[in-house]
């Protein structure tokens, strides 16, 4: 082998050996979501440098989701689980409880946020908080955090991310405020269960849900429809709302009963099947919501 051979191998050779610590620290933190606000977030924030999963399969409604075995595997495997706290997902603390992963960083998102307190005739909190865009901003925040505590090498990378969507977040909450500010209706009827509590305080709405509690599975009685039934006539409501993932038989009953139209409004807890092929986000459902709005609440 002649010396510019020679030495052109041991270049490579060296290149090689000081490159393979640098592979080693490259690998990107394992994060699981429990729900897709909390997955939407988490990318945005850690860009390139995580990878994120979401527990949630596409077309399941949040509130009636079982872990699987499967799950477990995907916990016991991260380095972050990101949930939205007790009263969303009671089910994770089982989840976390069981996991032989002594390194998981578990993460409750709704740190720090003011929870709305249930209706008069129930019990507990409401857990949708990422529908006020002020709270997602404050879940991203968290996020960061948890981030930097983890891989305190790049946080700069995950504050300037997180800095650059929370603009982008406040500049859709100021869009709603000068919307929602302009319609001639400000009763917002739903026939689904009582998922939009957050964003109707934050925009100065007033709000009511067939459903008696925060999940799906305490169907109104026939005194609740007959009560909002009134109510819709009475404040002469145009349209009545439904959620995504959910049966809207009762919201199609109360249309049915005073003539009021239809809209969907989505509580972005999930996606379809084929809103993750097209890659929807959390900024693209909220900003349909606020379309959706405007027409169901005859806005200027």
């Amino acid at each position: 082998m002649g010396p510019m051979k020679l030495f052109t191998s041991l270049c490579l050779l060296m290149c090689f050996w000081i490159n393979v610590p640098a592979f080693a620290a490259e690998r990107k933190i394992q994060v699981v979501t429990s729900l897709f606000p909390l997955y939407d977030f988490a990318r945005q924030v850690g860009g390139d440098k995580v990878e994120v999963s979401l527990l949630l399969p596409p077309g399941v409604e949040a509130h009636d989701f079982e872990p699987k075995p499967g799950d477990m595997i995907k916990i016991n495997r991260a380095d972050i689980f990101i949930f939205t706290g007790k009263f969303m997902e009671p089910w994770t603390a089982n989840l976390t409880k069981g996991s032989d992963n002594q390194s998981l960083l578990v993460l409750d998102a709704s740190q720090g946020i003011i929870l709305l307190k249930d209706r008069a005739e129930e019990k507990g909190v409401d857990p949708h908080i990422w529908l006020d865009l002020a709270n997602a901003q404050k879940m991203v925040n968290t996020i960061a955090g948890c981030f930097k505590a983890k891989d305190p090498a790049n946080s700069k990378f995950y504050q300037d991310n997180s800095l650059s969507y929370n603009k982008q977040l406040q500049a859709l909450d100021r869009e709603y405020q000068a919307a929602l500010a302009k319609c001639r209706q400000k009763v917002m009827i739903s026939g689904g269960h009582f998922a939009f509590g957050y964003l109707a305080k934050r925009y100065n709405l007033q709000y009511q849900a067939a459903y008696r509690g925060f999940g799906t599975d305490a169907e109104p009685t026939v005194r609740d429809l007959l009560d909002l039934i009134n109510k819709i006539k009475k404040y002469q409501v145009k349209y009545i709302f439904y959620e995504e993932l959910i049966n809207p038989k009762v919201a199609n009953t109360l249309a049915q009963e005073t003539g009021a139209g239809l809209l969907k409004l989505n509580s972005a807890h999930n996606l379809t099947r084929d809103e993750w092929e097209k890659g929807v986000t959390f900024l693209t459902i909220m900003a349909e919501n606020l379309i959706t709005l405007k027409v169901g609440l005859s806005c200027q």
